[in-house]
C-alpha cells in the first residue's frame, strides 16, 4: 500500500513538474510595441487584404462555433439569434438585452441569466469570426512588435469594451498582410503568447473574408462552420 502511494505521489509530482516546465517554455511576456502612423498603416493594410469595406456592407452572417453554438447575426440592425442546447435568445449586444424563446416558461432570474450567457457567448465566439476587422474599434491601441522568434506582428490592445478589457493580441501577417495567426495575452488564459492559426478562408457573398480554422499547435481547432 505504501509503495503504491509512493508511486502515485511520484506520478503526480512528475505531472506537476512537466506542467511547470511546459509553462516556462511556452509562456511569453507581452512584447512592448511602437504605436503611431506605421502601426496604423499596417492595420489598414490588413483590413484592405481582408476587404473591410465588404465586411461593413455585409447585412448579416450566420455560423456555428465549434459545433455547439449557432448564430444568426443581423448586422444591419445588430440583433443576434443565439442558440445552444435547448435555449434560444434574440440578443441585442449593444444594450445587453434580449428576448428568450418561450420566456414565459422561465423565471425572471433565469431569463436574465440566459441573456447574459448569450452575450458572453457572442462576445467570445464572434472574436473567432471577425476579430481582424475590429482593430480600429473604440478603445483599441495599435503597435508594431517584434516577437522573441523574430517575427513582426501587429499588437492590438483593447483598453475597453468586450468581456475582458485589457487583453492584447498580436496578429501575424503574410506577405499580402492577410492574418495567418494570432498570439494572445488574455486574462482567461494562464499562459501568455498562446498562438492560434487563422486559416482556411472563405468569402462571404459580400466579398468579406472569414477564416474557418484556428489551430492551437496542430492539436486543437477552434472551428467556424456553416458560414453564410
Amino acid at each position: 500500500m505504501k509503495k503504491a502511494l509512493r508511486i502515485l505521489g511520484i506520478v503526480i509530482l512528475s505531472i506537476v513538474l512537466l506542467f511547470f516546465i511546459g509553462f516556462l517554455i511556452i509562456d511569453e511576456k507581452l512584447p512592448e510595441g511602437e504605436s503611431g502612423p506605421e502601426a496604423d498603416q499596417m492595420a489598414e493594410q490588413m483590413l484592405a487584404a481582408l476587404n473591410k469595406e465588404a465586411w461593413d456592407n455585409t447585412d448579416g452572417v450566420s455560423w456555428t462555433f465549434t459545433g455547439i453554438h449557432d448564430y444568426d447575426w443581423d448586422k444591419e440592425n445588430n440583433v443576434v439569434g443565439v442558440k445552444w442546447e435547448d435555449k434560444e435568445v434574440a440578443l441585442q449586444p449593444a444594450s445587453k438585452t434580449g428576448i428568450v424563446a418561450n420566456g414565459e416558461n422561465y423565471s425572471g432570474a433565469e431569463v436574465k441569466e440566459m441573456v447574459d450567457t448569450s452575450w458572453d457567448f457572442f462576445n467570445n465566439d464572434s472574436f473567432w469570426l471577425c476579430a481582424p476587422y475590429k482593430v480600429f474599434d473604440p478603445g483599441t491601441v495599435r503597435s508594431i512588435v517584434t516577437l522573441k522568434d523574430g517575427r513582426k506582428g501587429l499588437k492590438i490592445t483593447y483598453t475597453s469594451g468586450g468581456t475582458t478589457p485589457g487583453d492584447s493580441y498580436v496578429w501575424i501577417l503574410d506577405d499580402n498582410y492577410t492574418p495567418i495567426a494570432v498570439k494572445m495575452w488574455v486574462s482567461i488564459l494562464p499562459i501568455g503568447g498562446i498562438e492560434f492559426t487563422w486559416e482556411n478562408y472563405i468569402y462571404l457573398s459580400s466579398g468579406a473574408m472569414i477564416a474557418q480554422d484556428h489551430w492551437l499547435y496542430g492539436a486543437v481547432n477552434i472551428d467556424i462552420t456553416n458560414v453564410q
